[in-house]
């Protein structure tokens, strides 16, 4: 088992959290204790789960990274309801999305390796 930090959904989800603090800094004022928190609050939550997925095993480690995918989505959606408001530059929401996007075919691809049944001897 790698450590967790060496992983490829891992070290994007780092990247991920660096564009989220970016985005939060920028944003005005009566925004960032709303937006900004869910978005960092989601990308950090993110990274917790993948550690934790990466300590488990079969059921366990799906239902985290289950969860992974959970925090997606939503961070996602906070990242939208931002750029709707024009409190997110085009250029950092795309970046956001495309990074949100690896994370979340990595935790799938995750998924998926965790679920195959170990070939019959």
């Amino acid at each position: 088992m790698a450590m967790h930090d060496k992983l490829p959904i891992h070290k994007q989800a780092v990247q991920l959290l660096g564009v989220a603090t970016t985005i939060h800094a920028q944003l005005p004022r009566g925004m960032k204790r709303t937006v900004g928190d869910k978005i960092v609050e989601h990308c950090t939550e993110m990274l917790d789960l993948m550690a934790q997925a990466n300590a488990t095993r079969s059921a366990t480690r799906i239902s985290h990274l289950r969860s992974v995918l959970t925090h997606q989505r939503a961070a996602e959606v906070w990242l939208r309801v931002g750029f709707e408001r024009r409190a997110i530059s085009q250029g950092r929401w795309a970046e956001a999305v495309h990074m949100l996007e690896s994370v979340g075919k990595q935790a799938n691809g995750w998924i998926n390796k965790t679920s195959e049944k170990a070939p019959a001897a």
